[in-house]
Formats: structure tokens, C-alpha cells, sequence
């Protein structure tokens, strides 16, 4: 089990939903807190209600920032990419613009994240990172343009980063969450099964992040069926489409 308090976790996306209910229970578990948005006002705020934290924004689609966000935060002991956005598109109705938005956000932003902090962590030889995907990344799904697809990349990314990363002393992660109740989620209007609230995500987020195991989706039953789909043969998953 792995003991928070005392440690630096870097929350990037950390002004909204999950990643402010995140931030929430590590700091309940005595951690040291950075938090990373780009909504400042909102960054401040919650770091006046949590001890042992402090805001350092930037944007993840601008490598520049990155960078220099890097350089602000110093040394850390525990990273989360929960940076995201979504957009509900259908393929009839797509939206360029927006989609590659998505996807800037949700996945090229980790890899600018990433690429300026995993070599050091190599370097040193610890270090902890979590990534948050989703169970949409699991199989592609209707109105999800760019959304399914980015979160589907992060999976590949993590997946990939544990074969490289084993015996350096660096933890990887991916953590896939069912849906949960945020501003991005009130976009949809259809009904989302097992809707979670963002503190009952994060105490499940916080939970996988205490173990060492590499992959955590939930809630059940509703992640084996989002699994399961993957094994149904094609005729039926697409009958009539």
C-alpha cells in the first residue's frame, strides 16, 4: 500500500469535477499538492481551502507552457494526467475544430506532460504516475468523436509505457472511470448508467493509486460490460447499423 502523506502529487486538471475531488482526498490523506488547470481564479481557490497546496496553471496543448510548468513544479513524487474535455459529435455532424480540440487536451497533452518529466523520473529512479483514461476508450461508441478515441490512445499509452518502464523504479498506471456527474458530462442527453459522483470517483481513484496494480476501471458491473463488448462478434454489436 502506498502512504501519501508527506508526499508531492502533481494534479494536472485539477480545478473541476474528479480532479478537484482528487485533490480533495489526497490533501484528507496529508499529501503535499500541486494543482494544474488553466482556470487560475479557480485553481487559487481551491488551494486556499486545502493546507499544503499551491497552484501553478498552464495549458497543456502548449508545449512552451509545459515547459515552463515543469520548471515551476520542481521536484514531485507522484504525477495525475487528469486533464480532459469533451464534446458530444456525431460523425454526421463533424466538427473538426472541436475534435481535434479533444484530442490536444486528452492525449497529445499527456505526451507533452509526459515527454518533459519521465526521463527525469528515470533518471532518479522513482516516481509514481497515474492516468486518467476512461471506459470509453475501451470501444468505440456513438456520438464519442475524438472523445473515445483520445481516451482509447491514452490506454495504448500507458499500456506501452509499463513494458518500457519496468525495472526503473517508475509506476504507471491507468485509471478508467465510468461516467461521472461534472460539467462535461451534463453536455449528454441521454441517461448515463451508474452515474458516480466526483467524490465517490476520487476515493476510487485514490484507492487504485495506493496499490501498485496497473489497471483500475469502474465502476463494475458496468466496466466488464464495456469489456465484454470487445469478445461480441460484430454482427451483434452492430446489428441493424
Amino acid at each position: 500500500m502506498r502512504r501519501f502523506e508527506g508526499n508531492t502529487y502533481w494534479i494536472i486538471g485539477a480545478s473541476e469535477g474528479l480532479g478537484r475531488a482528487l485533490a480533495e482526498a489526497l490533501s484528507h490523506e496529508g499529501a503535499h499538492l500541486v494543482l494544474s488547470a488553466r482556470n487560475v481564479p479557480r485553481l487559487e481557490e481551491i488551494c486556499k481551502n486545502l493546507p499544503n497546496a499551491r497552484a501553478v496553471s498552464f495549458d497543456v496543448t502548449d508545449l512552451d507552457a509545459v515547459c515552463r510548468a515543469v520548471d515551476e513544479v520542481g521536484t514531485f513524487d507522484g504525477l495525475v494526467y487528469n486533464a480532459g474535455t469533451y464534446d458530444p459529435i456525431n460523425t454526421a455532424d463533424w466538427n473538426t475544430k472541436s475534435a481535434l480540440a479533444i484530442s490536444d487536451v486528452n492525449y497529445s497533452g499527456a505526451l507533452r506532460v509526459l515527454g518533459e518529466t519521465v526521463p527525469g523520473l528515470i533518471q532518479e529512479g522513482r516516481g509514481d504516475i497515474t492516468l486518467i483514461g476512461s471506459l470509453a476508450g475501451y470501444h468505440g461508441l456513438p456520438n464519442a468523436i475524438s472523445y473515445g478515441s483520445s481516451k482509447a490512445a491514452l490506454i495504448s499509452l500507458a499500456e506501452t509505457m509499463r513494458h518500457d518502464l519496468a525495472g526503473t523504479g517508475v509506476t504507471i498506471r491507468i485509471v478508467n472511470p465510468g461516467f461521472i456527474k461534472t460539467r462535461l458530462t451534463d453536455k449528454n442527453s441521454f441517461k448515463m448508467p451508474m452515474l458516480m459522483t466526483p467524490e465517490d470517483a476520487a476515493d476510487r481513484v485514490v484507492r487504485a493509486m495506493s496499490r501498485r496494480r496497473f489497471r483500475t476501471d469502474f465502476p463494475a458491473p458496468f466496466s466488464w460490460l464495456m469489456r465484454l463488448i470487445d469478445y461480441l462478434p460484430d454482427i451483434l454489436v452492430y446489428r441493424g447499423k
